[in-house]
């Protein structure tokens, strides 16, 4: 199916603050990253069941949502000059060039209108809308992906896919290839053939660098959270579940679209286990709480860390440690700048002296290995359409500009002869969402208040 697009859809949005041109953009360098005659396929998520025919919310999978901002299920792009085909059905994204200097076309694979499979599960796009809102050059119906694609990776020179490390549930297309359709016979063993080239790597390189857009995104998930968050500290909250629910309804009510992850509201002791998710214990006024959590607004989150405490005012020994962690959290997020030439590890090692430092000043021995059992995790990670973004991509480079990370250090003192008793069962943790930039760094979640007096000022 033909299609030629009117000029004026380039600057027209086809998810919040991305545009269908910055969505052409990133298929073409995608796809200038490929050999001569090379593919790359990518499929959508499916739709994952709690149990019986209780689903979860849908979440894409984030590099075929980076490409086509086309957010439902059993979808397949392919962008190339290799071949054309009438299809309707499911959803995949190949990408490819014919030559050094030729531009990619966009072919958009998805689900075909059904009036009785809406009625019950939600309106579909289509294939219209394949071309007239996501721009495909091609579009067809998926449900004939085994004659499409046959000859498409019998003509590529190369075929760039991640399915041969995916679990058999993780998407359609990954069944598909595997051959545990029927339609798809001899299409794996074509695939195997040809060889395939990893994928992820090349879209993780393109992802890891953001443009004004995405950092626009972060920047409003960031904003709405963390006045969200300084609201919550101005309450007084006897349940962490109580809390939970709260920074949910305002991420939601503010702005974003959903929470970026299960937060993290951790009264007393609770802090101390890094992922503690359960956010079902009563809260005490000589506690400390730590809070992480963060929304998300056009498919990009934020991360953000607080800890403050119940009652609203800072023991001394409370204040001490925070005082100590934030110091060094200040320290870090300086140096979150391309001319800094400081790497995420580089940044880590900082952490660790600097947090050394601060807790033998406030009595703590420091010796041996003290400060892996204090603080056990690292002071950042990649932070954008997920929350640990582009895994894999190296914490050993120097940082770069429109890279986006966490700053978080954190202290957690175990209930031991080994510390301080009035700093034993403490967990202390800041972070901020920062965007890297040449001389500075841009701090996307400063609207949550982190300063001892800010804190306790909220409810005086």
């Amino acid at each position: 199916m033909q299609y030629e697009k009117p000029f004026t859809y380039r600057w027209s949005p086809v998810t919040p603050g991305i545009t269908a041109l910055e969505y052409a953009q990133r298929r073409s360098r995608l796809a200038a990253k490929l050999p001569k005659n090379g593919i790359a396929i990518i499929a959508a998520s499916d739709v994952k069941y709690r149990s019986g025919a209780v689903f979860y919310d849908f979440h894409q999978d984030s590099d075929f949502f980076y490409l086509t901002g086309f957010n439902e299920p059993e979808a397949v792009a392919v962008i190339g000059d290799l071949f054309v085909c009438d299809m309707v059905g499911v959803s995949l994204i190949a990408l490819g060039k014919s030559s050094e200097d030729d531009d990619h076309t966009f072919h958009l694979f998805v689900r075909p209108k059904d009036a009785k499979a809406e009625q019950w599960d939600g309106i579909r796009s289509g294939t219209q809308a394949a071309l007239d809102v996501f721009n495909a050059d091609e579009t067809g119906d998926v449900s004939k992906l085994s004659s499409l694609l046959s000859p498409f990776i019998a003509d590529s020179s190369k075929v760039y896919t991640d399915i041969a490390s995916e679990s058999k549930t993780k998407s359609w297309y990954s069944r598909f290839a595997r051959n545990d359709s029927p339609k798809a016979e001899g299409f794996s063993k074509l695939l195997e053939s040809k060889g395939k080239f990893p994928l992820k790597d090349i879209i993780y390189e393109l992802r890891n660098i953001k443009s004004d857009s995405e950092i626009a995104n972060m920047r409003k998930a960031g904003q709405v959270s963390g006045r969200v968050f300084t609201d919550a500290m101005r309450q007084v909250w006897a349940k962490e579940t109580d809390l939970a629910a709260y920074l949910d309804y305002g991420f939601r009510t503010n702005g974003c679209d959903t929470s970026a992850y299960v937060p993290v509201v951790a009264g007393g002791q609770n802090a101390s286990v890094i992922h503690y998710v359960q956010n079902n214990h009563l809260l005490r006024n000589d506690q400390l709480v730590l809070v992480d959590a963060g929304g998300e607004y056009g498919g990009y989150i934020t991360d953000i860390t607080r800890t403050w405490p119940v009652s609203g005012k800072f023991s001394p020994a409370q204040r001490d440690l925070y005082n100590a962690v934030l110091a060094t959290q200040r320290r870090c997020v300086s140096f979150c700048r391309a001319n800094a030439s400081l790497s995420l590890d580089s940044l880590h090692d900082m952490a660790e002296l600097d947090l050394k430092d601060q807790l033998k000043q406030i009595g703590f021995n420091m010796s041996g290995k003290a400060i892996d059992t204090l603080f056990p995790h690292h002071i950042s990670h990649y932070i954008g359409l997920d929350v640990h973004d582009t895994p894999g991509q190296s914490r050993k480079a120097h940082l770069k500009a429109r890279q986006c990370v966490t700053v978080e250090p954190g202290i957690y003192v175990p209930d031991t002869d080994n510390f301080p008793v009035h700093f034993r069962g403490m967990g202390i943790r800041i972070e901020d969402s920062v965007c890297v930039e040449e001389e500075h760094p841009l701090v996307l979640t400063t609207e949550a208040v982190k300063e001892v007096e800010d804190i306790e000022a909220l409810r005086s």
